[in-house]
This record gives structure tokens, sequence and C-alpha cells, in this order.
């Protein structure tokens, strides 16, 4: 079967996956002074602004919190951090086999294996990001308690999502390039249809009606939800992006291994 057939060659090239993920990490920050401090100062200087600036200001769009120190920069350091993985994840994988033409067409190796190295490397970034929020919650004495655990299952989902539509999109992108520019505005359009520096209550009654329509919607709502009010946020909400997911899987899949062979010729 193909889909066993493309986990047995990530497994096989975990080496070079991890490499490359490693290479690429490093050399972000070769030529600077400080180093990989910039890949912690960078997130927390984020995490300050956001919390300083849009905190203070925002602080009375969250009825039911007013007793809750920081509730809007929690609520908005929890959206923030998620779209971050997922906008990262996406315009990555949506050009990054036209990036990696010259790998591509001189080296012989699975070409599953560039997605595999996007995704690690996302995760990296996300993960240096969530280490900082959780100490700044900490710090506040807000800690979510159990319910963190639920952000497994979201991160999950909200990983193969993206990959799934990620894959699809930058397969497509190798023959019809305006793919790329035409993902970079949906992306600026999909964040603010997307209640992260806003309540879902402070939208009007029109924009409600889109954001149904927006599938990270729910998933976002979980994860403010889990740091919020530290509970764990319930499955249903999430079924749509769940099948979402498989079709978005399954067409990425399909569509990837059709067209795999013909990549080096339009490369």
């Amino acid at each position: 079967m193909p889909d066993l057939a493309m986990f047995r060659a990530l497994w096989a090239y975990r080496g070079f996956i991890w490499s490359s993920v490693m290479r690429e990490f490093h050399g972000k920050y070769r030529e600077s002074l400080l180093g990989a401090f910039w890949s912690v100062a960078n997130p927390l200087t984020m995490i300050v602004i956001y919390t300083v600036v849009f905190g203070q200001l925002m602080r009375s769009t969250l009825p039911g919190h007013e007793s809750t120190p920081f509730a809007f920069s929690i609520y908005l350091c929890a959206g923030i951090s998620s779209w971050n993985l997922f906008s990262e994840m996406l315009g990555r994988l949506n050009s990054v086999f036209i990036q990696n033409a010259n790998l591509i067409k001189k080296a012989n190796f699975p070409r599953i294996c560039l997605p595999a190295i996007v995704v690690l490397s996302a995760m990296i970034n996300y993960g240096i990001l969530l280490a900082l929020y959780l100490i700044f919650l900490a710090i506040i004495g807000h800690w979510p308690g159990v319910a963190l655990l639920a952000l497994v299952p979201l991160l999950i989902l909200q990983i193969l999502f993206t990959l799934g539509l990620g894959v699809f999109l930058g397969t497509l992108n190798v023959f019809f390039r305006d793919i790329g520019q035409l993902t970079s505005v949906a992306l600026q359009f999909w964040f603010w249809l997307t209640p992260i520096v806003y309540t879902i209550p402070a939208a009007s009654s029109k924009a409600r009606i889109l954001l149904e329509f927006n599938p990270l919607q729910p998933l976002i709502a979980a994860y403010q939800q889990i740091f919020l009010d530290r509970t764990v946020p319930a499955m249903g909400p999430l079924l749509p992006l769940i099948l979402l997911t498989i079709i978005f899987l399954l067409l990425g899949a399909g569509f990837f291994l059709a067209r795999v062979g013909e990549m080096v010729d339009e490369l």
C-alpha cells in the first residue's frame, strides 16, 4: 500500500530528516553573536508585547474573567501560538517542493521527507514558544493542571489537518505557481476570521455567521479553553475539523503520489 510505503520511507530516512531539521535550526543563527538565544528571544518578545500592550488595552473584552490576572493575555497567547504553528507549517509546505528544487533534481530520496522536515522544524519552534508560555502561566499562578493533557490530541489533529492541506497545496503549487501567492493572501484573511485578537461575543452577527464556516475556530477555542478556563474542551465541535482532516490527508497523499514523478520536469 502506498501509505505504508511512505511510512517505511520516512523511517528509513529518519537520519536524513533529523539532520536536516538540526542543520536548518542551527543555520538560522550561525552568523549571529548570540546564536540560538534568538530562538528564545523572538517568541519571548512576542509574549511580552501581547501581554503588556494588548493585555492591558483589551482586558474588558473578556466578560466573566474580570478576576483572572492577564486574562486577555492568556486568551491571546493561546490563539497566537497555535495559529503561528498552523501558518508556519502551511506557508512552508505550500512552497517546500519549489524551494528544494535543486535538492530534488540532484538527490535521490523519498520526496515525502521534505514535508516531514517542515513539520518537525515547525514543532521545535512551537515547543519553544509553548515552554515560555507555560512558564508565564506558572509565574502568574494560572497553571492549566490536568487540562493540559488535552493539548496532545488537539496538536495531533492540527498537525494532521495542516499536513494534509499543505501537501496538497504544495504539490499543486509545483504545477500552478499562483497557488503560493493565493495561499499567502488567504492566510491573512483566515487569521482575521479566527477569534484570536477578538472574542466571538465581540463580533457582529454577520461576522459570527462567517466564523461558523471557519474549521479552525473550534480548534482555537479549544486551546483557549484549556489555558484560560483550565478545563478539558468537548470534542463535539471538532468533528467537522476531524472530517476535513481525513479528507485532506487522503486528497493530499493521493495527489502527491499521483504527481510526484512529474515534479522534476516541472521544477
